[in-house]
């Protein structure tokens, strides 16, 4: 059902809007991360575009340098081996974000194509939107206020503002009055 592919930022520009042919489909990219929000986006986006569309389900993977900062921590086992350990978490949860949208799209007889991207999560997403030639892009929405968004920034807002194609916020159901 779902295939995965891991690229690299440049091995992504170079396969370029190339890799979509002729195809008249509607494409759908939809970002996931290891977050219930973005989860809930997924599954929004299978149960309500994906029929005839081509899903491209794209999960932006920090590198372990930008985790670490550049200066990294000091102590036993030196840097190195911290790098090497946040390497393999971001890795380890790459996969299991990779095989929850697996779970997804089998559950619900749905073909996508997934890949995960090493890089900054506002970037990578307006990229892949733009790579696929989407005519969509579908996030999850963490529900920050003005504070929490203004200091540590919004995916959402900024793909809103920069994709190249139409943005679907997926925010979490609000309980009824």
């Amino acid at each position: 059902m779902a295939e995965a592919k891991t690229t690299t930022p440049a091995a992504a520009a170079e396969a370029g809007p190339a890799e979509q042919g002729n195809n008249t489909k509607t494409v759908v990219v939809v970002g996931v991360d290891d977050s219930d929000h973005s989860n809930r986006a997924l599954e929004w986006a299978v149960r309500h575009v994906a029929a005839g569309a081509e899903l491209v389900i794209v999960h932006a993977k920090p590198s372990a340098a930008s985790i670490m900062g550049f200066g990294g921590p000091v102590g036993i086992g030196g840097a190195g081996e911290a790098l090497r350990c946040v390497e393999t978490d971001l890795r380890k949860i790459a996969e299991a974000v990779v095989e929850r949208a697996r779970r997804v799209c089998i559950a619900n007889s749905v073909h996508a194509l997934i890949e995960v991207v090493e890089g900054e999560p506002r970037y990578v997403l307006c990229n892949a939107a733009e790579k696929h030639r989407a005519d969509l892009l579908v996030v999850g929405s963490h529900g920050y206020g003005a504070i929490k968004r203004a200091l540590l920034g919004s995916v959402s807002d900024y793909c809103a503002h920069h994709a190249h194609c139409s943005v679907t916020i997926v925010k979490d159901p609000k309980p009824k009055h």
